[in-house]
């Protein structure tokens, strides 16, 4: 039987709507259960919290007290409750692997706590763009029924000494309070190597204070951080995530695969897989899926239950010309700015 001091914990932490803390009383008293002989009731007590944890989101209402931050936090952080689940994703075995660990991990939380074991929950994503960091983040949320909160960078950078350390501390005192999947894109704006020719005093002591607060963060929610340039993020900053994930751009086959998915019932048959290895060469997991749907509005316009191979091939040629022509002109900021600052 649970004691007065767990009754008690229950039912505060079921108040303050801290899910953490609730699972892990809960396996307190499943462990007690277990420990004076009452090994059938004890097993259903760990059968009924790992079904709980690993249930999908219900309605944002019932998720989450902090769904809408106030005040302050209101400019730092956007909430969403997401839906996405790994399955819409087209990744490479190792990704997929590790990703079902760290859901794994987290829905066993409280197990691999009363052992003194911490789950996988700070996590490095690395990769060019459009290769799956974002959906990730939405992802795990969606997978593990909590909000993603996406920490806005252009809001918590500040030119003001000392400001964006305070609003920062507002971050992670949110990422304590309330369990969610905390993502910051972008990343390399606040993590890149200290010393480096353009580092002003400002950024840091950002990067410092960033260091302090992750590795002193012992919350249940999840610190996502993401970034295409990995390659100047200060070295500090690896030690301190739980998994780094290193993201690549889709092979032709990965490539045809997500192109066949993403059109579902609107695919043409016979579908057209060589025609479509041929096509996709080069882009991305982003540039495909927006390729597909251009190619799916087409069908609806015209009234088509099926996608024509030449519509498709016209939106992956279109989404080829504007992938070249964005990286061209990336290409010649690049060179611009590093002209000028000769």
């Amino acid at each position: 039987m649970a004691s007065a001091d767990q009754l008690k914990a229950l039912v505060k932490s079921h108040i303050d709507r801290d899910d953490g803390q609730f699972y892990s009383v809960a396996m307190q008293v499943a462990a007690h259960e277990a420990k004076v002989g009452h090994g059938k009731l004890a097993e259903e007590l760990r059968d009924l919290i790992d079904a709980a944890k690993a249930r999908g989101p219900g309605s944002p209402a019932n998720l989450v007290p902090l769904a809408r931050p106030r005040g302050d936090l209101a400019n730092l952080l956007h909430v969403s409750y997401p839906k996405s689940r790994l399955v819409d994703m087209v990744l490479d075995a190792q990704v997929e692997e590790q990703l079902e660990r760290i859901m794994k991990e987290q829905r066993l939380n409280a197990r691999l706590r009363d052992h003194g074991l911490s789950p996988r929950r700070k996590l490095l994503l690395v990769g060019p763009p459009g290769t799956g960091k974002t959906m990730t983040a939405s992802v795990l949320a969606g997978e593990l029924g909590i909000p993603l909160f996406l920490v806005r960078l252009d809001a918590l950078i500040t030119k003001f000494m000392g400001e964006t350390a305070a609003k920062l501390r507002q971050v992670f005192d949110a990422i304590a309070e309330v369990r969610g999947v905390y993502f910051f894109d972008e990343f390399d704006a606040i993590g890149s190597q200290r010393g480096l020719a353009n580092d002003v005093g400002e950024v840091r002591r950002i990067l410092n204070s960033f260091l302090q607060m992750i590795e002193h963060d012992q919350s249940n929610s999840l610190i996502i951080a993401a970034t295409n340039h990995p390659e100047i993020l200060d070295y500090a900053l690896f030690r301190r995530f739980d998994d780094v994930i290193e993201y690549h751009m889709p092979s032709p086959s990965q490539a045809t695969g997500l192109v066949r998915s993403r059109m579902g019932n609107y695919a043409p048959r016979p579908f057209p897989a060589k025609a479509v290895s041929e096509k996709v060469a080069g882009l991305s997991y982003a540039e495909l899926r927006r390729a597909v749907d251009e190619a799916i509005k087409d069908a609806v316009m015209h009234d088509e239950a099926k996608i024509t191979v030449a519509a498709l091939n016209r939106a992956l040629s279109e989404r080829r010309r504007l992938s070249e022509k964005l990286k061209h002109n990336d290409l010649a900021g690049k060179h611009g700015g590093s002209t000028g600052s000769r």
